[in-house]
């Protein structure tokens, strides 16, 4: 687990897993042909003095609804060839975001294949 890192001994992590979206993505002829069920999971590490509120107030804190939407908006923004395109992009409006010091994130492709549960990516991002 990526809390056991020393550098992120002072975070707490803020997730989002198994989002669900249909995007555009795949390089296969019958990828390209429709969107597709993309599951997204995100793990924020923000240190704790910068993910407290306080006055128990969301403008102190990262919105998860802003994260969530952003992914939104990036995944089906165009057609992606790669998960591994789709997912640097994700760590890049991430660790744009205030307080984010690193980021997990994954994508899952549920529906390619019907002999896999799911084929994915992960990485892992430092700000």
């Amino acid at each position: 687990m990526m809390l056991l890192d020393p550098r992120l001994s002072d975070c707490r992590r803020i997730f989002l897993h198994d989002l669900a979206i249909d995007a555009s993505i795949g390089f296969h002829d019958f990828e390209k042909k429709a969107p597709q069920r993309v599951l997204i999971s995100i793990d924020l590490f923000v240190p704790i003095s910068a993910s407290t509120s306080a006055r128990d107030e969301v403008k102190d804190v990262i919105d998860y609804d802003f994260v969530r939407l952003g992914v939104k908006t990036l995944a089906q923004s165009r057609h992606f060839n790669l998960q591994e395109t789709l997912l640097d992009q994700i760590c890049e409006l991430c660790l744009k975001t205030p307080g984010v010091r690193a980021v997990r994130a994954e994508s899952q492709k549920p529906d390619v294949y019907p002999d896999c549960r799911t084929v994915g990516i992960e990485v892992f991002r430092w700000g």
